[in-house]
């Protein structure tokens, strides 16, 4: 992007884009595609942060060349120490609560971002702050600069964001929607995350717009709903998903690739099953033991992420739980599955042409992910967004099956039932339609991103109304 001469004949840039993640990885991951989306135009892009949380997005990205974030500005703002206690398997929600002093710290770079601001605001035609929903302080403090304007990114579904609002504002009846009245976040939150939403929603109002990681081939119908006064007070919408890579490179760049895709390659097309509950969820060793046999049972050739949630500060050192398998198991399952118990590339695995199908907590990223790279879902919705995200993947699309109802959400799941979710998945009719679905449904996802797709008409349309 061309830069002009202010009057003090100092070199201005027409627009700049400030981006502020919520620090958990599956938000820093999307804010980091964002800004890579965004560069791409010539705009330069401020990432902001901790410097933990900044090293974390820049060391766990992947699916495309690394050298690409050269041009995105990162800027690691203090915060004060925190504690990074470990997850407790037993905790009675499955909620992340032990990264809560994660998130209270990182509310402290609200003053260094003001600053940050201050300064560009003196260099800049205009500033455009991204910031993630649940760092929304941001839209007030660029509604105090006269050249600053905020947009939120949404970093759930429409139909999850959907769903919040329609119950917050009573549940109105939506004839062109068949909306079943159990849906509910019951269960999903903590009171502190729940507080922090409620301190969000005026901040958010303050917003120019919205961005959602989302595309109109997986939810048309609730983007324009969301676009309705009633769910948006007439603010600009944009669904621009997904963020993620839909054509991989970064294996290409990197000098060594991680040892499950070796193993991949070895395999039969769509035969390998894929499980992982991201980085937000801790199993109780009961629970470990259960999916261990029914994963067994089932047959399938498998590759098993096998570790707990993140801590807060994932560099911290600290000794991580190593999970008990049943004895002589991995034995047992020589060449038919692998356990990973360290972080694992997810856009790889899902992409690779071996893997079939995925036993996913149903966060956001991997189910736009997973639906990106055609590869239908056995969900298993652990918390937060999670159970809306099933509710849309196994009955509004119909590419997945679900484990187990999110009301039995505090029961233990035997392997039987996690046995029989597999193989109706992985080896019946009925999981090969869904997987004829999901593949169809894929290709429409990739398409929306290219050249005259809904997405990349979309983010076209971002692009020209900041730089306006």
């Amino acid at each position: 992007m061309d830069q002009q001469l202010d009057q003090n004949g100092l070199k201005e840039a027409p627009v700049v884009m400030v981006m502020v993640p919520f620090p958990a990885q599956g938000h820093l991951n999307q804010i980091l595609h964002f800004s890579r989306l965004i560069s791409a135009f010539g705009i330069p892009v401020h990432y902001v942060g901790s410097a933990t949380h900044n090293r974390q997005a820049k060391d766990r990205v992947h699916g495309w060349d690394p050298l690409t974030i050269s041009n995105i500005h990162f800027h690691d703002f203090p915060i004060p120490p925190f504690l990074t206690p470990p997850p407790n398997p037993h905790a009675p929600y499955r909620f992340p609560a032990h990264l809560q002093p994660a998130w209270d710290a990182s509310s402290q770079i609200r003053e260094p971002l003001l600053a940050f601001l201050r300064s560009l605001s003196l260099t800049s035609r205009r500033i455009v702050v991204v910031h993630d929903s649940l760092m929304a302080f941001a839209a007030e403090d660029a509604a105090s600069l006269p050249n600053a304007e905020a947009y939120a990114l949404n970093m759930i579904s429409a139909f999850g964001i959907f769903t919040y609002i329609w119950e917050m504002i009573g549940k109105p009846t939506m004839p062109e929607i068949v909306i079943t009245n159990d849906m509910s976040f019951e269960g999903c939150f903590t009171d502190e995350i729940e507080s922090l939403f409620s301190r969000q929603l005026d901040f958010l109002k303050l917003d120019s717009g919205n961005l959602y990681n989302t595309c109109r081939s997986i939810e048309g119908k609730f983007i324009d709903i969301l676009g309705e006064e009633k769910f948006s007070g007439n603010k600009r919408n944009w669904a621009v998903g997904p963020l993620n890579p839909v054509v991989l490179s970064g294996s290409k760049y990197s000098n060594q690739r991680h040892e499950c895709l070796e193993w991949l390659d070895k395999q039969e097309p769509r035969s390998v099953l894929y499980i992982s509950f991201g980085s937000t969820t801790t199993m109780p060793d009961d629970q470990i033991i259960e999916l261990a046999i029914g994963l067994e049972r089932s047959n399938q050739m498998f590759i098993w992420v096998l570790r707990d949630a993140d801590r807060g500060d994932i560099y911290a050192g600290e000794e991580v739980r190593k999970a008990q398998l049943p004895n002589g198991y991995e034995e047992r399952i020589d060449g038919v599955g692998l356990i990973v118990r360290d972080w694992a590339p997810q856009l790889e695995i899902l992409a690779h042409p071996s893997t079939g199908g995925f036993v996913s907590h149903c966060g956001w990223n991997s189910c736009i992910e997973s639906i990106s790279m055609g590869v239908p879902i056995v969900a298993w919705p652990m918390h937060s967004d999670q159970p809306m995200n099933t509710v849309l993947i196994t009955e509004i699309l119909r590419v997945g099956v679900i484990v187990r109802e999110w009301e039995q959400r505090d029961e233990l799941v035997s392997s039987a039932i996690i046995e029989n979710a597999i193989n109706k998945l992985m080896a019946s009719e009925e999981g090969e339609e869904m997987r004829k679905r999901a593949e169809e449904l894929g290709g429409a996802v990739r398409e929306s991103v290219f050249e005259g797709g809904t997405s990349r008409v979309d983010l076209e349309s971002f692009i020209a109304h900041i730089t306006r």
